[in-house]
């Protein structure tokens, strides 16, 4: 279960820290590539883009170019991505007071690369079908997980839950491998998506920001009510606290967050997990400060993650996902060993 674990020790510090983490990392990633930008240049054509700013980087336009048309859009996107990954797995955590919550692993990501599936594949010339049918696959997932994790009662301990999104997760990516084979010529596209793209460029970016807006604001003006239920559902209640209400809300829009992301990206696990505990680790349990940093800190851990992928096997690239995954998995293994001796 997730508790919080005394007083929150963030300062704004920790979000200056975290905000310079996330700009030095976003700079080193638009310094990757085949052309060889000096550092410096970079810095000063980020200066120019800037509202009211007007500073002669020295580039040739060719290479203005190449960075706000292929790199900026894909640092933003794989910003963005993380940030909404992370944010909905500190709120699912939150929600289920389950440290092993996490988007990729509750069964959201699957029903949302689910839904999505179908919608590429059945519906490919209607517009907004993609994110409209993610949100209703991740909600889906989540609700088969958290149903048949609660078949189980409370005997089987903090992992049932994820057991549940386990077993849902294969299921729904059976479906989903099932209903590609209805459109043997996107095969190629799909299997890149499943395993994570953040190069989808502009409109990728344009059309996950309004989900991301609406889902990060819900988020954060609910870290108050989150540290409230955090104590008990009897107690929250006695605060004056609608304990189903909240739920509901951070749920829906830890869901609306996880669709957005598989929109535009594909299914990239463990951010969910890896980030949310490290905050924890260095910030403090408070949810105040856990979904801000969240957000913060899975935009920089998506970014690097990207850049490792772009760098790792150059000039070939490895999917994003896969990145994401050797980190996540060991990460995932110590976290269920540190559960199961809290428990005991």
């Amino acid at each position: 279960m997730v508790t919080q674990a005394g007083p929150s020790r963030a300062r704004p510090l920790w979000v200056v820290c975290a905000l310079g983490v996330l700009a030095v990392s976003m700079i080193a990633a638009l310094l990757d590539g085949a052309a060889d930008i000096s550092p410096w240049q970079v810095v000063l054509q980020v200066v120019d883009w800037l509202p009211f700013t007007h500073v002669d980087s020295g580039l040739a336009p060719v290479e203005q170019g190449l960075l706000f048309e292929l790199r900026l859009p894909r640092v933003l996107v794989a910003a963005v991505v993380g940030g909404l990954l992370a944010m909905a797995g500190a709120g699912y955590q939150g929600v289920f007071r389950n440290p092993l919550a996490d988007p990729y692993l509750l069964g959201a990501a699957a029903g949302a690369g689910l839904a999505a599936t179908a919608a590429i594949v059945l519906l490919p010339s209607v517009a907004g079908s993609i994110p409209v049918a993610a949100f209703l696959g991740a909600v889906g997932g989540v609700f088969l997980a958290y149903t048949l994790g609660n078949t189980a009662g409370r005997a089987g301990g903090t992992a049932t839950l994820v057991l549940a999104g386990v077993a849902v997760t294969s299921f729904l990516t059976a479906i989903q491998t099932f209903v590609q084979q209805f459109k043997v010529e996107e095969l190629q596209r799909i299997y890149s998506w499943i395993l994570g793209d953040v190069g989808g460029g502009w409109d990728q970016l344009w059309l996950v920001l309004p989900y991301a807006a609406v889902s990060a604001v819900l988020l954060l003006l609910h870290g108050r009510m989150l540290d409230v239920l955090s104590v008990g559902d009897e107690e929250a209640t006695s605060l004056g606290l609608r304990a189903a209400r909240v739920r509901l809300m951070v749920l829906l829009a830890a869901s609306l967050a996880t669709a957005a992301a598989v929109a535009v990206s594909g299914l990239i696990g463990f951010v969910g997990i890896v980030v949310p505990h490290v905050v924890r680790r260095i910030a403090g349990g408070s949810y105040r400060i856990v979904l801000p940093l969240s957000l913060i800190g899975g935009a920089a851990f998506l970014v690097l993650a990207d850049l490792v992928a772009r760098t790792v096997i150059a000039p070939a690239e490895l999917p994003i996902g896969v990145v994401t995954m050797f980190v996540g998995a060991p990460f995932f293994v110590a976290v269920l060993r540190m559960t199961r001796r809290a428990a005991t």
